[in-house]
Formats: C-alpha cells, structure tokens, sequence
C-alpha cells in the first residue's frame, strides 16, 4: 500500500495537504449547494427542463470535484513520500470554465425567462 512506502512527510506538509483537500471539498459542496438552492429557491428562474439541466450539471461536477479532491490528496501525499516533484493541476481551469458557463446560462435565463 502507497501509504506505508517511502518516507513520511513532515507533519506539516501532510496537515498542509489535508487543508488543500479540505478546501477542494468545500468547493464541491458550494456546487452542490448552488444546486439544491435553485432546484429549491428559484422554481420560476426557468422553464423546468432548463433548470433541470442546470442542476443536474451543478451536482454532476460537484462529485466529480469531490472525487478529483481524494484523487490529487493521494497523488500529493505519494509525491511526498517519494520527495518527487507534487503533480500539476490544470483543474483550476476547468473550475473557471464551468463557472463561467453556469454564469451565463444563469444570466441568460434572468434575461430571457423570468415570470
């Protein structure tokens, strides 16, 4: 098992790590909370199918985020207990390009479909 080779990291680094996935988690539940809270709160923002499909695509990338969150704490914790090089992200990006998408289709919808 991956947690008991190489070297153990200094405790800092590991809490340090532990924080990072923390923060990861707390953005998929931001996801899945702008879910519930227009599935919920904004019945009249759109037409059912459309909303449907903003929260279903909200809540989707929520787990996916939440899965991604294990997957790069493990691959941190592996790169330091070998002392290689922590892997690179290009997560962010693909956060910023979701948001940005949601945003306008919400816009849009404000825009276009309000009653």
């Amino acid at each position: 098992m991956w947690r008991k080779s190489g070297k153990a990291p200094d405790y800092r680094f590991t809490l340090a790590n532990e924080r990072t996935f923390l923060a990861w988690i707390r953005t998929a539940l931001a996801f899945l909370a702008a879910a519930v809270g227009i599935d919920q709160l904004a019945p009249n923002i759109a037409p059912t199918l459309y909303r449907e499909i903003l929260v279903l695509v909200l809540s989707v990338f929520s787990a996916i985020l939440a899965f991604y969150a294990y997957r790069r704490w493990a691959a941190n914790e592996k790169a330091m207990r070998h002392e290689a090089e922590l892997p690179y992200t290009r997560t962010l990006a693909v956060i910023s390009v979701v948001m940005i998408a949601v945003i306008i289709f919400v816009v849009y919808l404000m825009l276009y479909y309000r009653t």
